[in-house]
């Protein structure tokens, strides 16, 4: 099994964090699973923000796009539950559980 890693994202300081951790995880374990969990503040700056590369395995919470009345980019996942919920459940899956 390999390694799976959340990287909970819950401010803009903590998206920076987040996907700087996850590119140099890669680069230390190609195969891991990572998923970047966006929510609260952190939502408004990626649905905002520039293309970067990764977007491909980053979630929007869908309570926060609903809030505040944002669209999510193709570019991105949404979560199907919030994103309490979705911490809880994937760390109940054996994924490891980082507060960028």
């Amino acid at each position: 099994m390999s390694t799976r890693v959340l990287l909970h994202a819950p401010t803009v300081d903590a998206l920076v964090r987040a996907r700087s951790n996850a590119r140099n995880l890669l680069k230390d374990i190609p195969d891991a699973q990572i998923r970047i969990i966006a929510n609260a503040q952190a939502v408004k700056a990626c649905v905002e923000g520039a293309e970067h590369d990764c977007d491909a395995y980053t979630y929007l919470c869908p309570n926060t796009l609903r809030n505040q009345d944002l669209n999510a980019p193709e570019r991105f996942q949404t979560l199907e539950y919030g994103a309490i919920s979705a911490l809880v459940k994937l760390q109940a899956n054996n994924w490891i559980y980082i507060r960028a």
